[in-house]
């Protein structure tokens, strides 16, 4: 039941090493790929480590946001749709730290 709750991080997680090798950093998508793994490690050091990456993924996600949007205003291209989709992406990104807040996670991962 657990590794339904841990769903929207695993799904991150894969989105983020998707943006990563895109981009070329092929480390990065190493470790993204490499932290649904860490998962089974139930320890609280397991859970703030993916929370901490989560949220510098949405960071990541905003930084491509601002930049694919004055990319595309420079041009007069279209960029709302783009900042939509990118917004949501990070809330989403962001929002999946949020599942070690579940009682069954924290018992998990020994939070609290």
């Amino acid at each position: 039941m657990n590794l339904l709750r841990l769903i929207p991080v695993i799904l991150s997680m894969l989105l983020l090493a998707a943006h990563f090798y895109r981009a070329g950093y092929l480390i990065l998508v190493i470790a993204m790929l490499l932290g649904p793994l860490v998962l089974f490690i139930c320890k609280p050091w397991t859970a703030r480590v993916i929370q901490v990456v989560l949220v510098l993924g949405g960071i990541e996600w905003i930084r491509t946001l601002i930049n694919l949007a004055t990319i595309r205003q420079s041009v007069g291209a279209p960029w709302e749709r783009l900042a939509l989709i990118l917004c949501g992406v990070a809330l989403f990104t962001i929002a999946s730290a949020l599942v070690f807040s579940l009682r069954s996670l924290k018992k998990r991962y020994g939070i609290g």
